[in-house]
């Protein structure tokens, strides 16, 4: 057996990254190849098969360090074995079976249902080996709840595997992250993860975009059992709190649980089958925002290692301190979703399966009133300023001491600010519409839903046990986190709008307050069908400066140089005096436009009366 952690990564980070360029070569030698078609990402014929190499550098690294022994005295029940074998021989077992599956399935296309037998059986050779999420007393429960686990986080890293990079690099990030977190816990789980991180490493080197190799199958269902099973030794570690059992498994595979809860219910609700392929995937949506395909597939890795960094402190954080880290890292891919679901990638109408049915009246009402979601972000936002609070006041052996005081007057606190909220009007406006004075409400509401807090905790407790301060950080918090939820739904749209609006490049010709209120519309109206890269002014003063981030780029008798320099097939014309002062701009921009064949439109605001009928005279 080997031991060295270093030695067992760089070993299988060597031996998969010379295995790939051998398997691409057979790959293309044979015919292994995925060709491009409608549902699929990638644009020109990929070599197959990548999953074989992955799997060999991560059998030879297992095959290593592992101890069979122990996993035949498990199933032959021989030598008094007991508690659960070892880790490293229960997936390589199981990762063999199923790389079997995957094999077959990429060369003969298995159907759904078989496919997912196997992954049930493989599960279930895990469970009855012993390992178990440790969610619940029950057994029965608990060992349900183990084999969906297993076969869920399996077809979640399968169904990531839709762009280049994005399934080994998600995987090699969480296992990363658990060999740091299995570091001070548990050695074999450590160099588990160590050898998986260095087969998926190797292979990434040849898969990241552009991929010159994918790996089907049978490197996407391995991946995704391995480190499911992986995960699971997290609940045999005796330290472990009951809420870090619950976190971490979740926390590290944050990613792969997000696309496959997100893709599986839009689509259900979509009317379409939750196990048909498609580009709606997170990774398509970013992309969709406006990402280019790398960007996406670093975003995502971004957001793997926060939720692991976050699973670390959690195992080495007690119960109390926890939900600082877990509350945030969770609302934020909470709302991630949100934003990503709001994209529209299928033809049919949202919610299309919800219509025509007994129940379609309660759940599109429930589907359309977001400001309950809102009101629902709120509550936890209230919750979690509050024991923020006291978190920051407090600390160690102080906040333990406190939690009750905390513990017994966060119904009042929650209570108080949500009637202050409702009653001020802050569920009134549109959070894609922000704007000054709402910022300003929210910020009043927060300031007397505190005042209320403290009024009702004086006239319940008489103030005893409780810290002036404790308010005065509540009030800022939870202003900051009321403002930053509802600003970052308007930081959405407005990077929705920029990076999907497509059309002729144009330029606004007038920086000024009209100039201000067509980019908008622009930006708000796709219909349109053009796309600012700037504006000219001939006030000299505004050259360099920005409007909503995009640039004055000159005055118009630089016009010539700006349509060169950034392909403009029109001007846009922001200010109506066509017949006063600006008369000789006007003038000149449409000679400009004549003599260059460039298009020419004029931006008008104004009110016109409209005849009424039925009136009196009539």
């Amino acid at each position: 057996m080997i031991d060295n952690p270093t030695l067992l990564f760089l070993f299988s980070l060597a031996l998969a990254a010379a295995g790939t360029p051998v398997v691409r070569w057979a790959a293309l030698r044979y015919g292994w190849v995925a060709q491009p078609s409608s549902d699929r990402w990638h644009k020109k014929p990929t070599a197959l098969m990548g999953g074989i190499a992955i799997f060999g550098a991560m059998a030879v690294g297992l095959a290593l360090m592992a101890d069979f022994g122990s996993l035949v005295g498990h199933v032959f029940r021989t030598d008094g074995a007991q508690g659960v074998p070892s880790a490293g021989a229960v997936i390589l077992v199981g990762a063999s079976f199923l790389f079997l599956v995957g094999l077959f399935d990429d060369f003969r296309s298995l159907k759904p249902h078989n496919k997912l037998i196997g992954q049930i059986i493989a599960a279930a050779w895990v469970v009855f080996l012993g390992f178990r999420l440790n969610w619940f007393h029950s057994l029965t429960g608990d060992t349900m709840v183990t084999l969906l686990w297993v076969v869920g986080i399996t077809n979640a890293f399968n169904l990531i595997d839709n762009m280049d990079g994005l399934c080994a690099g998600v995987g090699t990030v969480a296992c990363l992250a658990l060999a740091f977190l299995f570091a001070p816990l548990a050695r074999e789980p450590m160099l588990i993860a160590l050898v998986l991180a260095g087969a998926m490493g190797g292979f990434l080197i040849y898969n990241f975009n552009p991929a010159k190799i994918f790996m089907g199958d049978c490197g996407s269902l391995v991946i995704g059992f391995s480190v499911s099973v992986l995960v699971l030794c997290y609940a045999s570690v005796p330290s472990a709190t009951p809420l870090a059992r619950f976190a971490i498994p979740v926390l590290m595979l944050l990613v792969p649980i997000l696309d496959t809860t997100l893709v599986t219910v839009i689509r259900l609700l979509s009317g379409r089958k939750a196990s048909t392929g498609g580009r709606d995937h997170t990774s398509h949506r970013l992309v969709l925002m406006g990402f280019s395909e790398k960007s996406a597939v670093l975003f995502l890795y971004g957001t793997g290692m926060v939720a692991g960094l976050a699973a670390v402190f959690v195992s080495r954080s007690d119960t109390l301190t926890s939900p600082a880290v877990i509350l945030p890292v969770v609302t934020a891919v909470v709302l991630m979703g949100i934003y990503l679901s709001q994209l529209r990638v299928y033809p049919e109408k949202e919610f299309s399966a919800l219509r025509d049915r007994t129940f379609t009246p309660v759940l599109l009402e429930l589907t359309y009133k977001r400001q309950l979601l809102f009101v629902l972000f709120d509550l936890v936002l209230v919750a979690f300023s509050y024991y923020l609070a006291y978190r920051l006041r407090f600390s160690g052996v102080e906040f333990s001491l406190y939690f009750p005081v905390f513990l017994s007057s966060l119904p009042a606190v929650i209570g108080c600010k949500m009637v202050v909220f409702l009653a001020m009007g802050v569920y009134r406006g549109l959070w894609g519409y922000l704007s000054t004075s709402d910022v300003f409400l929210v910020g009043r509401a927060s300031a007397m839903g505190t005042l209320l807090s403290v009024a009702a905790v004086t006239f319940i407790y008489r103030f005893q046990d409780f810290s002036k301060g404790i308010f005065v950080i509540d009030w800022m918090l939870t202003t900051g986190l009321l403002l930053g939820v509802r600003g970052s739904f308007r930081f959405f749209i407005e990077t929705r709008n920029r990076q999907t609006l497509a059309g002729d490049r144009v330029v606004i010709y007038g920086a000024g307050r009209a100039g201000e209120l067509l980019l908008r519309e622009i930006l708000n109206n796709p219909r349109l069908g053009v796309k600012p890269v700037g504006f000219v002014d001939d006030d000299t003063l505004k050259n360099g400066k920005k409007i909503q981030g995009y640039p004055i780029l000159g005055a118009f008798e630089e016009m010539d140089r700006i349509r060169e320099q950034h392909g403009v097939a029109g001007v846009l014309v922001s200010f109506n005096d066509a017949e006063g002062a600006n008369k000789a701009s006007h003038s000149a921009a449409e000679d400009f436009c004549r003599t260059h064949g460039l298009f020419m439109k004029k931006f008008q605001i104004s009110l016109k009366d409209v005849p009424l009928r039925g009136g009196i005279d009539d």
